[in-house]
């Protein structure tokens, strides 16, 4: 089915890119904001998405959707960007949500703790929170938990291959969890996926030190369990998906990470270039490069 055209994205590109460079250049968090409640709906599938709290704190939630059949069903974990700042929340991906339901996965879009609230290693510790949950809803509402796979664009994709990899992070370690739901695959969109040269490239300004509470060279542990890059190689399918005309996560952020990843042993990794593709084009359904970027994302559910 065609995605129905959004005639407020234009608006609302503009906005994110006039934010994300006044964050940049500012290098700090934004106002919070407090996320907007869900409607929900009882019995059966979903028409519209399911709130769920995975904890007490306001922004410890998700908006489950889940498609029509009896599955069980594929579930796709989306994590929105936004420099992992307060005054950007998980509405940013509620069109791309609402068209991968439409193409059969159910999804989860997570709200989680950012700066201001948040920062490590509560960032972390709530998104793999966000992830085990899915334990819970599995039996209500037929997913699959051996088919979850995590969609992150920006900031969002740091945090989506992030949690498919914390399972490599030692027993004990509070960032692992005790018993972290095993995730099949992982897409990046646009995804900040070295924290390290992040800072180097003036990506969300210094919002990685931030984030993680000093640089490289103040806090290297916390870059070793945060960054996707140094704990690869990760073991699990990845699919980064990039736009060529990216001016804010340049693409070399993906190619540096593909490299090192096959350098690695990676052995299931690719890179889709959208030619002529920009920032907001990984997470627009109203966009003329969707089509491209949603076949590379479903593409993560073709398990051998």
């Amino acid at each position: 089915m065609r995605p129905r055209a959004d005639r407020h994205a234009p608006l609302r590109r503009l906005g994110l890119v006039v934010s994300l460079a006044l964050l940049a250049a500012c290098a700090g968090p934004e106002t919070g904001k407090s996320p907007e409640p869900a409607s929900s709906s009882g019995g059966g599938a979903p028409t519209g998405p399911l709130r769920h709290a995975y904890g007490p704190d306001p922004s410890q939630f998700g908006e489950l959707r889940v498609p029509q059949g009896e599955g069980p069903h594929p579930v796709m974990v989306i994590l929105h960007g936004g420099c992992w700042a307060d005054g950007y929340r998980k509405d940013l991906m509620d069109g791309m949500s609402e068209s991968l339901t439409k193409a059969g996965f159910a999804t989860w879009n997570v709200e989680y703790r950012r700066l201001g609230s948040g920062g490590y290693p509560v960032t972390l510790t709530d998104v793999g929170l966000a992830v085990d949950t899915l334990r819970d809803l599995a039996p209500t509402h037929h997913l699959d938990t051996t088919k979850v796979f995590t969609v992150g664009h920006s900031a969002g994709g740091q945090l989506a291959v992030w949690v498919a990899a914390r399972a490599r992070l030692a027993a004990g370690n509070p960032l692992r969890g005790v018993n972290p739901l095993p995730v099949a695959g992982a897409v990046s969109l646009a995804g900040v996926l070295d924290l390290a040269e992040a800072l180097d490239l003036g990506v969300c300004g210094t919002a990685a030190a931030n984030l993680l509470g000093g640089s490289p060279t103040e806090v290297p542990a916390r870059y070793a369990e945060a960054s996707p890059r140094a704990l690869l190689p990760i073991g699990v399918r990845q699919i980064l998906v990039h736009g060529s005309d990216d001016a804010i996560v340049p693409l070399v952020m993906s190619t540096h990470y593909l490299d090192a990843a096959k350098a690695a042993g990676e052995k299931d990794i690719t890179l889709k270039v959208i030619d002529g593709g920009d920032h907001f084009d990984m997470i627009e359904p109203s966009s003329t490069k969707w089509a491209e970027v949603s076949q590379a994302i479903v593409g993560i559910g073709a398990l051998p």
